[in-house]
């Protein structure tokens, strides 16, 4: 998005990418449909961006969720608002999309530079691993959109953070967000259950400093814990819970629209020669992972007990002792910090450096946020690269 600006401003650009191929994770973000923006109004919108929200607003009001949709029309893709609200190319698919994106680029005399690992700098100029040996590059400005820290088989793996933090530049650390959590079943529940989606289930958590959740939709067990997009709704507070105490409870209602008086009704009639199993799942419908959850979580006796397996019913606490490692999350937290930056996202520290994307310390949820938020911090990365170049040929 950074070069998409300079380039049509008539500024030579030149793009180095350490993979073989550019928007590695554009593409894998594109798996199981190309979610690139959502719809809901602007406020709520920006209130998925949590603590960094009024650092994020001001990227996102140059270039919001309309301007992006109108972008991909412009590269000859409608788009659609799915039953979720979020937003999808009309195709679902993001490898036509890049292409054309990229084609457009080339048009514009952008250059690619594949396989470039970038090392840092040297005597103020920029240092390149490549296939040919090192190589070193002058510039007269440049932006940094180097990733986070997750799947680093993608290209982004955190590798920059020495090189910014031994220049002054104020990083703080990534960590894992939109990911899985372990719990630490049993080794029964682990082989039984494992990989099984939970659902429909109601979730709620409280945070230390008030943060309340409530929501419906799906989990999934893993041999560890578990996962899903219920639960990467959480992971911040979630994260932060786990680092202050050691440990997050979850509550999940495994029966979402019936009441507690009438799963106690229910469980309280006579179940004659059936097994509590049996009775559960012709009572109530509680069968199969949700069943197996309830005998990992709740002690024999609450069995015995209406009310209490009632309450346990519609309020199961589950404990989450960690998040899963960096490397497994769909996106990370923590980066350059936004007191590091200008308006125009340069390094103070540094004039001429430029910062985009997931390197930034901010996070939001999966639907359409990473992306959004990605795409306008390019945007004004790109604007203030151009105000940079135009300031120094003034001086």
């Amino acid at each position: 998005m950074a070069a998409e600006v300079l380039s049509q401003a008539g500024v030579k650009v030149d793009l180095y990418d350490a993979m073989p191929s550019v928007g590695r994770k554009f593409l894998m973000a594109g798996k199981g449909g190309m979610n690139i923006t959502h719809s809901e109004p602007y406020d709520q919108f920006l209130s998925r961006y949590g603590s960094r929200q009024t650092h994020i607003k001001p990227l996102l009001d140059a270039f919001g969720p309309e301007a992006l949709r109108a972008w991909a029309q412009e590269l000859g893709f409608d788009t659609f608002i799915g039953s979720s609200g979020k937003v999808f190319p009309a195709d679902m698919k993001a490898a036509p999309l890049l292409r054309a994106w990229l084609h457009r680029l080339r048009t514009d005399d952008v250059s690619f530079h594949m396989r470039h690992q970038w090392l840092g700098w040297d005597d103020g100029m920029l240092r390149f691993q490549t296939p040919d040996g090192e190589k070193k590059i002058s510039a007269d400005a440049v932006v940094l959109a180097l990733g986070g820290g997750s799947w680093s088989l993608l290209g982004s793996t955190g590798a920059w953070v020495p090189l910014l933090a031994q220049r002054g530049v104020q990083v703080e650390p990534l960590q894992p967000s939109n990911c899985g959590f372990d719990v630490g079943w049993s080794e029964f529940f682990q082989s039984r259950f494992a990989g099984q989606p939970l659902k429909p289930v109601l979730a709620s958590f409280t945070g230390l400093d008030g943060f309340e959740f409530h929501g419906q939709g799906e989990l999934v067990v893993t041999a560890d814990g578990v996962e899903g997009s219920l639960i990467y709704k959480m992971s911040a507070p979630l994260r932060c819970q786990i680092a202050a105490t050691g440990a997050a409870v979850i509550y999940l209602d495994l029966v979402p629209g019936k009441d507690k008086q009438f799963l106690v009704d229910r469980i309280s009639a006579p179940r004659g020669k059936h097994s509590m199993a049996n009775h559960l799942r012709k009572r109530i419908g509680i069968d199969g992972v949700k069943a197996g959850l309830l005998r990992e979580v709740l002690p024999k006796e609450d069995f015995d007990d209406p009310l209490r397996l009632a309450e346990a019913i519609k309020a199961l606490p589950v404990k989450l002792v960690a998040a899963r490692p960096m490397d497994e999350a769909i996106s990370t937290a923590g980066g350059v910090s936004f007191e590091a930056l200008d308006e125009g996202l340069m390094i103070r520290a540094m004039p001429g450096v430029f910062c985009a994307g997931e390197m930034l310390d901010w996070e939001a949820p999966t639907g359409g946020y990473l992306l959004s938020a990605c795409f306008a911090g390019g945007r004004v990365a790109g604007k203030g690269v151009l105000a940079w170049l135009q300031r120094d040929a003034n001086c």
